[in-house]
């Protein structure tokens, strides 16, 4: 008898969380070193940040095949994730008239959405999370997911998508109103 499995796009959107939280966590953890304390990061209310989430997405759906090459990973994973971020700063700027992040200080940026800097590290980033990170993850995910029941692992991902868009309707009417 075959074990029932979650879909591909089931695990796409468990990938999507786990992702959106390491992305929160480094955040936090960064802000904290920086600031020398704790700062809320991100858009929504949950310790996620989607932008970290839908990257490490771009990444496995379009950039893995390029996983042989780091070269053509670095280049294209540095134009697109820039664009990625400059459309996102733009949309929230737009909508909601408030500014996440500013580069505007930093050497080489445009309109203080996108820096040289982060251009490179999304490059480097990209070969890390394809060679290493992701392939790891990937491992241990399954492990985890064979030992948890089926309806278990449904449950979770459902739950977790739920509160996602709880969450994101939140944030957008507190943002909104602000």
């Amino acid at each position: 008898m075959q074990k029932l499995k979650l879909s591909r796009f089931e695990l796409y959107v468990l990938y999507f969380f786990i992702f959106a939280f390491i992305g929160w966590l480094m955040e936090t953890i960064y802000a904290i070193f920086t600031l020398g304390h704790f700062v809320k990061r991100g858009f929504l209310y949950g310790p996620i940040c989607p932008i970290y989430g839908y990257g490490a997405l771009m990444l496995i759906l379009f950039l893995a095949k390029y996983r042989k090459n780091n070269l053509k990973l670095f280049v294209y994973a540095a134009i697109i994730f820039s664009a990625f971020e400059y459309v996102v700063s733009y949309g929230l700027d737009a909508l909601f008239a408030m500014h996440w992040w500013d580069y505007s200080t930093r050497f080489f940026n445009l309109n203080g959405r996108i820096t040289l800097s982060f251009s490179i590290a999304w490059g480097i980033i990209a070969i890390l999370f394809i060679n290493h990170i992701y392939p790891f993850l990937k491992k241990k995910v399954n492990l985890v997911l064979s030992k948890i029941p089926y309806g278990l692992q449904l449950t979770i991902v459902r739950v977790f998508s739920l509160i996602f868009v709880v969450d994101t309707v939140s944030s957008f009417i507190r943002y909104l109103s602000i």
